[in-house]
């Protein structure tokens, strides 16, 4: 699945309840005209396999009971801009009041043997548009698809109300809330559930896949959700660009995670049809520890320290000497003093990667009509760093041996860049651990100053993100999932190793990503600094920090920007059960930040990767992609004027108000 979007009219939506201050009434925001033709067109772009539209037609008889009936109608292409201005249908004969929700669905089928067109609608009328993946908690076979799946076990949930407990007290049932907390993997959600007039909607506790939500306000009193930002109409965008150089960025907000409900009421006294929305909590008791993100041993004694400092010294010493003797057919023997936590760990980001790339090889290879030996179903965007490598040495493991691996590097000074060394050396140390595979480093050369057009267009997928970081991450993100580089292969009939490149573009599907391995074990230069000033417990505090709020500051952008590609970003890191098994593991055995950078951050991360044979890998320092691709460097160049101009700046925070010189 790639894309989901609604469109809501004729309902005054009342969002009093929700705890968001950006909920406000009083809120300003653009003035916009999305309709349905531009939220398609943003979904389009993405590659779908298949992209249709349903609407649902409320009707309420002003003259008669308070009664809301409803039908579903097929696609409808034609659909007037929605906007500024009240969308009520009132038939002046017969006091009957139309309402509309108009649900779209941009199908990319990863899952399952048949072909599937969403909207889903059964036969009671229910429907659902549905963006994620089941990777585990509903049981579901393997040859199924999952939201087919999910759109028969939604239906068999309680309509006797909105509850949000396990079960209804009176139908015995379980509940949509109860439903949705179960699924294990990246899920957002719109359903219409037609017995009991509520529209369900929602993101996953991690915020994996992107879900945006215009809120009515005193200026747009339109609701709107959609997984993309169309891009402004052109009418709408020069006047506000002329000022500041960027599409509109006050019309969206990232929709904070969790399930919601509209329930739609009628009311003689105010002519409408009200929807009050309500947040639900998540009722699966498992997740909603992970939620809060408490790890169990936070503080160590002196004596804990002093086992941990010994365990990592001996470790030190057995991996150095088995590198320096170790061939290639010896590194699976090799078998340091690394603790335990280590291979529990290591184990539990192997079933992650496992869950996600072995049931998504049977659809994609038949409906493209690819040959099964040329095609390739997973690739990983690759910087050669250390999160990137541990996923390409277990895809290897996970993967049939038939398949080429993909490796997506980008880099905006060619062969010099940081990450466009490392992603070399990393694929000369995967060709020595898994020598068996078939590996393709694919190399996406970019140049910044050329990038006017697209630059434009990525700030529309980014959106409501507006930071030069944003826009630099995005940049970077966009080119390396569109895969679209060269591959350099040695020429045989040469004696000195001269090597030739050749065009390439990657169809691989699935996206294997690194994030959430920074927030979880302490990568970033911020957590040194919490260490420094609060210790144990504030370097706590600031991971728990940056895990409750990836969603907001880099999930949604990030899927966005991955997903405009045709492509599904999938983050073996944040599966819920890696992420129990390090909150379950001591904090000072996931990271000693008394140690130097390249050793002591992502100290556990680093011992996996000593037990996969990346011994290389297992000692580079963290470098973010905007900084390893240099793109942050040229941007600095470009609107700062040089480096040193943006650091005293603080670039990366700084929102793009102005003209850009990107534009």
């Amino acid at each position: 699945m790639c894309g989901i979007a609604l469109i809501v009219s004729g309902i005054r939506i009342d969002i009093s309840s929700l705890p968001f201050d950006s909920t406000s009434p009083l809120r300003k925001t653009e003035k916009l005209l999305f309709s349905l033709d531009d939220l398609k067109e943003a979904l389009r772009r993405r590659g779908p396999d298949s992209l249709s539209t349903k609407k649902v037609v409320l009707q309420f008889n002003l003259s008669g009971e308070n009664r809301v009936s409803s039908f579903t109608e097929g696609d409808d292409a034609d659909v007037s801009r929605s906007g500024n201005r009240d969308n009520n249908r009132e038939c002046n004969n017969c006091g009957i009041q139309t309402a509309e929700l108009r649900f779209v669905g941009a199908t990319l089928q990863l899952r399952g043997t048949i072909p599937l067109v969403q909207p889903l609608v059964d036969a009671s009328g229910n429907v659902l548009v549905y963006n994620g993946e089941v990777f585990g908690g509903l049981h579901l076979a393997s040859d199924c698809n999952d939201t087919e799946f999910l759109m028969q076990t939604l239906g068999k949930c309680c309509s006797c109300g909105t509850s949000s407990t396990d079960h209804c007290v009176k139908c015995g049932k379980s509940s949509i809330p109860d439903v949705l907390s179960t699924i294990k993997g990246p899920w957002t959600i719109i359903y219409w559930q037609d017995s009991s007039r509520t529209l369900w909607f929602g993101r996953d506790a991690f915020g994996r896949r992107s879900l945006l939500v215009h809120w009515p306000t005193e200026d747009d009193s339109t609701f709107l959700l959609s997984s993309v930002s169309p891009v402004s109409p052109v009418q709408q965008a020069s006047e506000y660009e002329a000022h500041n150089g960027i599409g509109c960025l006050n019309y969206w907000e990232e929709l904070p995670c969790g399930i919601y409900s509209v329930h739609m009421d009628a009311s003689n006294s105010s002519g409408y049809l009200i929807g009050e929305v309500k947040l639900h909590e998540y009722t699966n008791s498992m997740l909603n520890e992970l939620i809060k993100w408490e790890r169990i041993s936070v503080e160590p004694s002196s004596e804990d320290l002093q086992t941990s400092c010994c365990k990592f010294s001996r470790k030190q010493h057995d991996t150095c000497l088995s590198s320096l003797e170790a061939v290639p057919s010896e590194i699976d023997s090799i078998q340091p003093s690394i603790p335990m936590p280590a291979h529990i760990l290591l184990n539990a980001i192997k079933e992650s990667v496992l869950r996600r790339t072995s049931l998504y090889t049977i659809y994609q290879a038949v409906v493209s009509g690819i040959r099964q030996e040329n095609f390739v179903p997973v690739a990983v965007l690759f910087s050669g760093g250390l999160d990137s490598m541990i996923l390409a040495a277990l895809l290897d493991k996970c993967l049939d041996p038939i398949y080429e691996i993909d490796l997506l590097n980008v880099s905006f000074d060619g062969d010099v860049a940081p990450d466009r060394k490392s992603a070399k050396a990393g694929l000369n140390e995967l060709r020595r651990v898994a020598p068996s595979r078939k590996w393709r480093l694919v190399e996406i050369d970019a140049d910044l100053s050329e990038l006017v057009s697209e630059t434009s267009y990525v700030m529309s997928l980014i959106n409501p993100a507006n930071t030069y970081m944003d826009l630099n991450i995005g940049i970077a993100l966009w080119l390396a999932s569109g895969g679209d580089g060269w591959v350099s292969f040695a020429n045989p009939s040469d004696n000195d190793d001269n090597y030739a490149r050749i065009k390439y573009k990657s169809n691989a599907k699935i996206l294997l990503v690194g994030s959430g391995a920074d927030e979880q074990c302490a990568g970033y230069g911020r957590h040194r600094t919490s260490y420094r000033r609060g210790s144990w417990l504030g370097l706590h505090e600031e991971m728990r920090i940056d895990m409750q709020r990836i969603w907001k500051r880099n999930l949604g952008r990030d899927d966005r920007c991955i997903a405009d590609n045709g492509k599904e970003a999938r983050f073996p890191f944040l599966d819920e059960d890696v992420i129990r098994v390090l909150l379950n593991i001591p904090l000072w055995e996931i990271a000693n930040l008394d140690q130097p950078s390249g050793t002591g951050d992502k100290r556990i991360l680093r011992e996996v990767a000593e037990l996969l044979g990346l011994c290389e890998a297992a000692v580079l320092p963290k470098r973010a992609i905007q900084f390893g691709s240099r793109i942050a460097r040229e941007s600095n160049r470009k609107n700062f004027g040089s480096n040193r101009a943006a650091n005293q700046a603080s670039a990366g925070s700084v929102r793009i108000h102005r003209k850009s010189n990107f534009s």
